[in-house]
């Protein structure tokens, strides 16, 4: 199983497949736009076949390790394996924090890694969610938009899920603020991003069954949850300038009486 899913989980060649489907699909961005009813999901038939390639390798590769993994290893295990890589990311939620001049989240987030790493046995115990130090989970993609950079057109990639174009450039920068590829030697590195990907989709569980139950057409419901999900982490929930409308999934105000999105679907 280690074998089978180490390249899924590792990183190096999801990222070099989604710097090739970009480079394939800027070219012909503007010509798809006119096909598409929705401005922003030009790239509709193309999403929805690498959706279907993505739920092929969820199906047969992570959703079966994640079954196993949940069943197998107890709460306690698991619950320490998640706040571990949870604090792993408050470095980057700190800077991607700072970056946006958000500076009392930037020092909750410093805080919460401090203590948790000092006190809290590398981040195995969550001792900073016991002494009410919330976490602000900023990435870098959500620093351009709140900086003004529209996200783009929704775009799935390969392995990786749903994401926007301005997303989707970033992913080297993401990489780079990710601890976990500092790791050395590389067979320790990818076990750990074979655990992390296999802890996070089986959190996931249970959210993928409500949706696989709940929703007619599972790629809209995925999408227009992913780019609500994404505005409200670039707004944090502030109303739109323009009185009555909703704003775009950049941030961006749109026009009035536009329907709203579906809520997404909570997160663990």
């Amino acid at each position: 199983m280690t074998t089978a899913t180490s390249p899924l989980a590792a990183g190096a060649w999801q990222r070099r497949a989604a710097m090739v489907l970009l480079a394939v699909l800027l070219p012909v961005l503007a010509g798809c736009a006119g096909f598409n009813k929705n401005p922003r999901d030009p790239l509709e038939p193309m999403n929805r076949k690498v959706m279907e390639f993505n739920d092929g390798v969820d199906a047969m590769v992570l959703k079966p390790a994640a079954t196993v993994y949940k069943n197998g290893v107890p709460p306690l295990i698991r619950t320490g394996v998640s706040n571990f890589f949870g604090n792993l990311g408050d470095g980057w939620n700190f800077v991607n924090s700072a970056l946006q001049f958000k500076f009392q989240n930037a020092a909750e987030n410093f805080m919460r890694l401090n203590v948790n790493t000092f006190f809290g046995l590398g981040g195995i115990l969550d001792i900073a969610s016991e002494l009410n130090i919330e976490r602000h989970k900023e990435d870098f993609g959500q620093t351009l938009g709140r900086w003004g950079v529209p996200a783009g057109p929704y775009i799935v990639l390969p392995l990786l899920g749903p994401s926007t174009l301005r997303d989707a450039l970033v992913l080297p920068i993401e990489r780079k603020g990710d601890p976990v590829h500092l790791v050395d030697p590389a067979e320790t590195r990818n076990s750990l991003y074979v655990l992390r990907a296999v802890d996070v989709r089986a959190n996931l569980l249970r959210v993928g069954s409500l949706i696989e139950g709940a929703a007619l057409d599972k790629y809209s419901f995925t999408r227009d949850a992913y780019l609500q999900r994404r505005r409200a982490e670039i707004v944090e929930g502030k109303q739109s300038e323009s009185e009555g409308s909703e704003p775009k999934a950049d941030g961006s105000p749109a026009p009035a009486g536009a329907p709203p999105v579906p809520a997404a679907p909570a997160k663990r």
